[in-house]
């Protein structure tokens, strides 16, 4: 299995990013991904999550309405759109591939993980 994360940068507060995230190694089809973001001191956060199977999503409800996920089976890979980035959004990003969303990330087990790409956003 092989996750990697690409997008990352700085960005001014207000600003937007596109993190996009390539799987191979498994069927994507039978899996859910997520997107989860660590900064330093700070508890790991779930962010979202979608559905391979239904496209079904969820979101951490620090980022509903500003950050949307998005997949293309046919080509592994998934997104995330972060809109109206806030200073309290830096952290490293990963994507992970877990069984199924669930009701939300405490639901989730966790398969594979991405080295991750670094989110800064400056004020």
């Amino acid at each position: 299995v092989k996750i990697v994360e690409s997008g990352g940068g700085l960005v001014q507060a207000g600003g937007s990013l596109r993190l996009s995230c390539a799987a191979s190694g498994f069927t994507f089809d039978d899996y859910a991904m997520t997107w989860i973001r660590q900064a330093p001191g700070k508890e790991r956060e779930g962010v979202s999550c979608i559905s391979s199977r239904d496209g079904s999503t969820n979101y951490a409800d620090s980022v509903k309405g500003r950050f949307t996920i998005s997949g293309d089976n046919a080509k592994n890979m998934v997104y995330l759109q972060m809109n109206n980035l806030k200073p309290e959004d830096t952290a490293v990003y990963h994507c992970a591939t877990v069984v199924s969303c669930g009701s939300g990330s405490d639901s989730w087990n966790f398969l594979a993980w991405g080295q991750g790409t670094q989110v800064t956003v400056s004020s």
